[in-house]
């Protein structure tokens, strides 16, 4: 092992116990490679003929509670690798920052010559991310944005995400009371989403056809559908049920919003819009209980970041990587981004999904009336 790496990997191990939070550090789950390490490489400084043989490259997702990372974004990820030659290893962080760092300087620790990082924490991640520079191992940033000008940041135009949302929603009601339920505040992404909605709220809240009334904007720990569910009801009771749209930030949270609402006989008389395209909020949109669900192609996501990573074994220079132009972060730092475009998906236009072969015709029909929407015959 280098003396760069091996200072790399005692420097994670070392802030990561002063600069983590989150739960006990476990070991990988089943996602993740077992065995032995590989030999050490000299990470993205490696020759063009080592990279022809063979890039490794190490995932550090940050959780698959959230349904897409697991079902689309790894095999996407993964088989891009492979077919390019490479091998792939992936950890679960398990949502704790903690585990997360530990999984990182494993990987370190294994040879990887490329990470790409879907972070827990964008603030604890960063000694993670100094440390894989460091050691001479190009870093991309997936989907959850972090504050470092040297990674390539990969997602969706999460901006555009945000519009959708709130366009469907106000849509279905152009007036009344509106509840926000915010993913994470730590998390970058949480600050692009509400910049979207805001663009398209703004002209209904000066007209004061749209009211967030106090207390009904929220961030929601971990993203979680149980919190958002604690949240909605609390919104739900401080507003003796007056709410007639909520703009969720992922499917998971619009979950359990959704509850809240049944459990008040709300369900489909208060417009909701998330993004993720999960099988159940799709078959929401069917069923007309949801507005919207932003489906951003996760597989073909993970493939580009597949694809970035290969060549950035060849090539750590993150400006050259196909499709990557110049951005800023959300404290204004200039990187260099990858952003795929979403496709919002309502209930007149379920057959996109379909064809796609994201799910079922069953799954998305599942309890919808036959014919009562275009894609359930």
């Amino acid at each position: 092992m280098s003396f760069r790496k091996a200072a790399a990997i005692v420097s994670i191990a070392a802030m990561a116990v002063t600069a983590c939070s989150g739960g006990a550090s476990t070991a990988p789950s089943s996602a993740a490679a077992s065995g032995t390490p590989a030999a050490p490489s000299t990470g993205a400084g490696a020759s063009s003929s080592a990279a022809a043989s063979g890039c490794k490259v190490g995932v550090a997702w940050a959780t698959f509670q959230e349904e897409r990372y697991g079902l689309r974004d790894e095999p996407g990820l993964k088989g891009a690798v492979e077919a390019g030659g490479g091998s792939y290893t992936g950890t679960d962080g398990k949502n704790s920052a903690e585990t997360q760092a530990s999984n990182i300087a494993t990987l370190i620790a294994s040879g990887i010559n490329v990470l790409v990082i879907n972070n827990v924490d964008p603030q604890a991640i960063l000694p993670s991310v100094k440390a894989a520079e460091d050691a001479g191992i190009p870093v991309i940033a997936y989907d959850r944005p972090f504050e470092d000008a040297k990674a390539l940041f990969m997602t969706h135009d999460n901006v555009e995400v945000g519009r959708m949302i709130a366009r469907a929603v106000t849509a279905q009601a152009p007036k009344g009371n509106y509840a926000i339920i915010k993913g994470d505040k730590t998390n970058p992404l949480t600050v692009l989403l509400r910049k979207g909605m805001e663009e398209i709220l703004a002209p209904f809240e000066s007209s004061h056809d749209i009211v967030i009334p106090a207390g009904a904007e929220v961030n929601t720990d971990a993203w979680k559908p149980e919190n958002a569910q604690t949240e909605m009801e609390q919104i739900l009771t401080a507003n003796k049920n007056d709410i007639q749209g909520v703009l969720s930030q992922n499917d998971g949270m619009a979950t359990g919003a959704i509850a809240a609402l049944t459990a008040q006989g709300l369900e489909g008389k208060v417009a909701i819009g998330g993004q993720d395209a999960d099988k159940a909020a799709l078959n929401r949109v069917a069923l007309g209980t949801q507005a919207v669900s932003v489906w951003k192609d996760a597989t073909a996501l993970g493939k580009a970041a597949g694809e970035a990573a290969l060549q950035l074994c060849k090539d750590p220079d993150i400006t050259k990587v196909t499709g990557a132009k110049p951005d800023k972060t959300v404290g204004g730092l200039d990187i260099s981004s990858v952003l795929l475009q979403p496709v919002a998906i309502t209930k007149d236009n379920l057959q996109t999904i379909l064809d796609a072969k994201w799910l079922t015709q069953a799954e998305l029909c599942a309890g919808v009336p036959a014919g009562s929407v275009t894609g359930c015959p």
